[in-house]
């Protein structure tokens, strides 16, 4: 399930995996930087691009909707007083999903995805493992067998 960060029509698309945790923690892969609040912060795979970088963003309710916003690219300082804070929820992520300029519409027009505002619970941490598969079983009987197939058919 991805998380769509920015979108420009010149600039494309940029974007994070939000249900993909890996085994490791920020404390794992940086264990001699001091990352106060963030070191028990479990790190997820933000997509097939720039795998080499740890990335921290923040999702948080806007005031005025239920709608769920997000600011990628945090700086190590701004991520560790925000997660020090009630109402946001601080992310790790190694890589980012990207599109060029008009990939991303294309790949809507052809229906490869299916786009959705997030929902409150995107910022419980816990409920994003399980996130895709309990929206894809409210959208309807195929796309409830969709969400129940192995991610390998051929482990069917």
């Amino acid at each position: 399930m991805v998380y769509i960060t920015t979108h420009g029509a010149e600039e494309g698309a940029h974007g994070i995996i939000i249900n993909r945790p890996t085994e490791n923690t920020v404390a794992d892969l940086l264990p001699t930087a001091e990352m106060g609040e963030l070191a028990d912060l479990p790190v997820f795979v933000g997509g097939p691009v720039g795998q080499d970088q740890l990335t921290f963003a923040v999702f948080r309710r806007q005031s005025t909707s239920d709608l769920i916003e997000c600011k990628p690219h945090l700086e190590i300082e701004e991520a560790r007083e925000l997660a020090a804070k009630k109402g946001v929820s601080v992310r790790a992520f190694i890589g980012y999903s990207g599109w060029s300029k008009g990939q991303l519409e294309n790949e809507l027009a052809q229906k490869s995805w299916i786009a959705r505002p997030p929902g409150v619970e995107v910022l419980d941490v816990k409920k994003c493992p399980g996130l895709w598969t309990s929206i894809m079983r409210g959208l309807g009987p195929w796309f409830r067998l969709l969400a129940s197939a192995p991610d390998d058919p051929s482990r069917n």
